[in-house]
């Protein structure tokens, strides 16, 4: 897959998560937020106004720090098609 495939299935598997309107679990948020926010070499710190939510935010980004932009927008498209797959 080229450059340009990979960063055009991520787009559109996170116009998939925007679009879709029912509460997701809060575990498969954490490993969106922490590969959404690796993908996009987005590393400003949390900022919600709860510290423990800030805190599992900080520790699903620790747990993806070893990997790279490219992995973390494949994994976050396979998050998305697994997390549809019987669901639409």
């Amino acid at each position: 897959m080229t450059s340009e495939e990979l960063n055009k299935e991520f787009e559109n598997a996170v116009e998939r998560i925007n679009a879709y309107t029912e509460p997701f679990p809060a575990d498969f948020l954490l490993r969106l937020y922490a590969y959404y926010k690796k993908a996009t070499n987005n590393y400003g710190r949390p900022s919600s106004r709860k510290p423990i939510i800030n805190a599992f935010k900080t520790n699903a980004l620790f747990q993806v720090q070893d990997i790279s932009q490219d992995e973390a927008k494949q994994e976050y498209i396979k998050l998305v098609d697994n997390y549809f797959l019987y669901r639409e």
